[in-house]
């Protein structure tokens, strides 16, 4: 696994050891990160069940001002710290170590009591809860729609990956799929937040 371009550009990095992470493959990635690409620049990120951190690590490269990692799992996030320690990074990045519900209702309550601050309203948002786990997918994805704006920045896009032969619904309250993308055994669903 590797960083696919920018700043950190072909740099490697590590995957959680066992099989309770399945990181997203550096091919899902790169075709992730050409659809994002007028989009990453400046942007707070946020990357939901992070895993290795790759995918955030992929936005930093690439000029995301903020990246957000929620992560509760042990070894994973100290394969984030590591990740981020090998590549020379010490900022532009909050590591959440609590579950994906515990860290959104947080930030929906700091962003509510303090104003859209910066780096607390997300421009995109990446998810990748383990495929056999439909209910992360629903309850994340209506916590988002729920949370915004203080969540979810105005034109935010929200995108989850999935097993393609487990499709998403097309609407999550306010967040409606707009486009789906299929590699081999995942898939890419982005999602709009409909007023």
């Amino acid at each position: 696994m590797r960083v696919i371009a920018g700043h950190y550009r072909s740099r490697p990095l590590a995957a959680p050891r066992g099989l309770k992470t399945r990181p997203t493959s550096d091919r899902l990635r790169e075709t992730l990160f050409n659809v994002l690409a007028p989009r990453i620049a400046s942007s707070v990120f946020a990357d939901l069940y992070a895993g290795s951190g790759a995918v955030a690590i992929e936005a930093l490269s690439r000029g995301a001002s903020h990246v957000h990692l929620v992560e509760n799992a042990r070894p994973a996030v100290a394969c984030i710290r590591a990740n981020l320690s090998t590549l020379g990074i010490t900022d532009g990045f909050t590591i959440h170590e609590r579950s994906v519900t515990a860290t959104l209702d947080r930030l929906a309550q700091q962003g509510t009591a303090q104003g859209l601050a910066q780096g607390t309203a997300f421009h995109l948002v990446f998810l990748d809860p383990p495929y056999e786990s439909a209910d992360e997918y629903s309850l994340a994805l209506h916590q988002l729609a729920a949370g915004a704006p203080t969540l979810l920045a105005p034109g935010a896009l929200v995108i989850a990956e999935h097993a393609s032969r487990s499709p998403l619904k097309d609407r999550y309250a306010a967040l409606r799929c707009t486009r789906t993308l299929t590699q081999g055994d995942a898939a890419l669903s982005f999602f709009s937040f409909e007023n």
